[in-house]
């Protein structure tokens, strides 16, 4: 063969082009997430040259060995194919588009045409007696029989019933020659996660503020109280780190550099000679005292989350055990974490381009395999993004292989496209800029980019109005109304959202100094005594908000929202529409809840499925009060005692066909 044979590949003989894939992230560098259940809709653009027959297929396989599933694909127009597999279990997907000249359906069409137009056919059917006995070689000897049979009927006066037969071409689809077909490369990976993946409500808590007025709290006074938890509504509950806490350089009361004698100390600065990571506060209980909070929790529908600080105190045992692992200074000294001009005297982070980096990696993943093991299922990793990319693709991968079934959320207030790499990497959840995101237009804009693909694909975005690093300046001057404005916005617009409370429900809103997003006197530095009981307590509205999201099936769902128009610049609307159940809810803000605010709305009636109707009929899910509007003329008007409105819609005619009217 000469060099010059040698510049044509074997693939340049592939007619067939698969273009424009959907859904995929980076070209298949990375997996499209999905819940269990989902109906996964594949779509490519597939052509050829000429005018011959295509045979599309996707195959499908759970894991990463066995058998592919073929489904075959329909072009539903300009060469756009499509076909769609439902993702029955967690865990790893892939998919292959493959596409190819179909012989055979290209020849039994151009025999129709020439047979309506009276063409002599002997020629044409001895050619497609000859494709249809070819088959026969790619087949088991009793099926080869079979096919050989068929073509030998095509040779026949009987012919036409042969042709029409749809076993003929069930045959000569199984058994067809796929050297020369083209198929998509890498398989396009899809993660398919449960439920709770999608769809959940995280509450906060310090455990050691859980307990009797005045005294350390325990996780089993934490475990005797969650009735309140489950009663407002929320499925996860989030403890800030459980584990010892050092003693050096611990920070005192406000992030004073000076810790007083009884200063508890930041449960982020973790590990003391108690233990580490796998270690829990002995103020706090034991490892059976976290047993019976978890199964106390699960007999509430709630799941325990835990935080992960991949970093530790100056007294962590692995400080003296693997100095190895940590960064020094010229002084030989381990260096401490710094943001400058920011401080943290009381951490010290890892160095994860050490030497021994391997079995700093391997001990840091037993972390998390030892709570999965003790039933944890759920994982709140904190800072994320200040720790190599690579890291955390590899530690979720390694733990998936043995609990598919761990979500993680990643703590990443960090630049988008950062937010954006930890997710594909396989965080299941992200903390997102939704807390800075309080004007019309930006909010508006923001809750498109993170519902709707292609960013949908690989990011799930969950809601927080509040943590205990952040009381923004709209919560600290705006008052109960503001309260109410940002929790509907967190727990409406997607199916994600949590907050750390009882701060939250409990109108917390002082800063520490003007201008700062930090608590004055923060739990993360002290013991608090909350009041459940307070009367100007926002736990009923909490509770509402959540029974509203679990009984509405276009936000149980997760329909992304649909902005809708409102000519007020401090309004914003939008929908959550549910085709399958009809059924929508509308949900209005007043972003400055200080005033009365009134617009006029134009719903999107197309997307919403309203037809034409000329009215909507609105239920006020938090009065109950029914109101009928004509589309045309739809006033809204929030005031500050009234700073939300949310309504379920039906259109006016399917309104009177249930009620048996005219």
């Amino acid at each position: 063969m000469t060099d010059r044979q040698h510049a044509f590949p074997a693939a340049w003989q592939r007619r067939v082009a698969i273009d424009r894939v959907s859904p995929e992230v980076d070209g298949g560098r990375f997996a499209v997430k999905r819940v269990r259940g989902d109906v996964v809709e594949v779509e490519a653009d597939i052509v050829c040259d000429g005018h011959e027959e295509l045979e599309c297929r996707l195959l499908v396989r759970h894991g990463e060995t066995g058998q592919w599933a073929a489904i075959p694909m329909e072009c539903q127009g300009n060469d756009r194919w499509t076909a769609a597999f439902v993702a029955d279990r967690i865990g790893a997907w892939h998919f292959v588009v493959t596409a190819r000249v179909d012989t055979f359906a290209t020849w039994l069409r151009d025999l129709g045409r020439r047979d309506a137009a009276g063409e002599p056919l002997d020629v044409e059917l001895a050619g497609g007696a000859k494709l249809v006995a070819a088959a026969a070689h790619l087949a088991a000897p009793a099926v080869a029989h079979e096919i050989e049979a068929l073509a030998l009927t095509l040779r026949s006066a009987d012919w036409r019933a042969t042709a029409a037969n749809p076993r003929l071409r069930e045959l000569m689809s199984l058994y067809a020659d796929r050297r020369d077909e083209t198929r998509l490369e890498p398989p396009r990976p899809v993660w398919v996660d449960r439920e709770k993946a999608r769809f959940s409500a995280w509450y906060e808590v310090f455990p050691r503020s859980w307990g009797p007025s005045g005294e350390h709290g325990t996780l089993a006074t934490l475990a005797d109280r969650l009735g309140y938890v489950a009663g407002l509504g929320f499925d996860v509950l989030y403890l800030t780190p459980i584990h010892p806490i050092g003693r050096s350089f611990r920070k005192g009361r406000n992030n004073a550099l000076e810790a007083r004698p009884d200063d508890v100390g930041s449960p982020w600065g973790i590990g003391s000679p108690d233990g580490g990571h796998t270690a829990i506060h002995p103020a706090l209980g034991t490892l059976d005292d976290f047993e019976r909070l978890r199964q106390r929790a699960e007999s509430l529908g709630i799941e325990i989350a835990l935080d992960i600080a991949v970093q530790c105190s100056p007294d962590h045992p692995w400080v003296q055990e693997h100095p190895e692992w940590f960064r020094h200074r010229a002084d030989g000294s381990i260096a401490y974490a710094e943001n400058p001009p920011k401080k943290y005297q009381d951490i010290v982070p890892f160095d994860f381009q050490c030497g021994p980096w391997r079995q700093l990696w391997e001990a840091l993943a037993g972390v998390f395999r030892f709570w999965a093991e003790k039933g944890v299922r759920i994982f709140r990793v904190d800072n994320p993004h200040t720790k190599p990319f690579a890291f955390w693709e590899w530690l979720i991968a390694d733990i998936h292989r043995t609990h598919p079934d761990v979500l993680f959320l990643a703590e990443a207030f960090t630049r988008p496209k950062t937010m954006y790499r930890l997710a594909k990497l396989g965080f299941t959840q992200s903390y997102t800029y939704f807390t800075w995101r309080t004007e019309k237009e930006e909010t508006a804009d923001y809750l498109r980019e993170v519902t709707t693909p292609p960013v949908a694909d690989f990011f799930r975005p969950n809601f927080w109005p509040n943590t205990p690093d952040i009381l923004h300046e709209t919560l600290q001057h705006g008052g109960a109304a503001m309260f109410e404005v940002r929790l509907t916005l967190a727990a409406l617009s997607v199916g994600n959202w949590g907050i750390y409370g009882p701060a939250m429900e409990l109108l917390e809103a002082v800063p520490i100094k003007p201008g700062s997003e930090e608590y004055r006197d923060s739990e993360k530095y002290e013991i608090k005594a909350w009041n459940l009981d307070a009367p100007e307590s926002l736990a009923p509205f909490i509770r509402r908000l959540n029974q509203i999201r679990r009984s509405e099936p276009a936000l149980a769902r997760v329909r992304p929202p649909l902005i809708q128009s409102l000519d007020d610049d401090h309004l914003l609307a939008w929908c959550r529409h549910d085709p399958a159940t009809i059924n929508t809810v509308l949900v209005v803000v007043n972003l400055e809840p200080a005033a009365t605010r009134r617009g006029r709305l134009t719903l999107d009636a197309a997307s919403l499925g309203l037809g034409t109707a000329a009215a909507v009929a609105g239920h006020d899910l938090l009065t109950g009060i029914d109101v009928v509007w004509p589309l045309d003329t739809i006033t809204i008007e929030c005031t500050p005692e009234h700073p939300v409105q949310i309504y379920r819609l039906t259109a006016e005619e399917r309104v009177a066909a249930a009620l048996g009217e005219p």
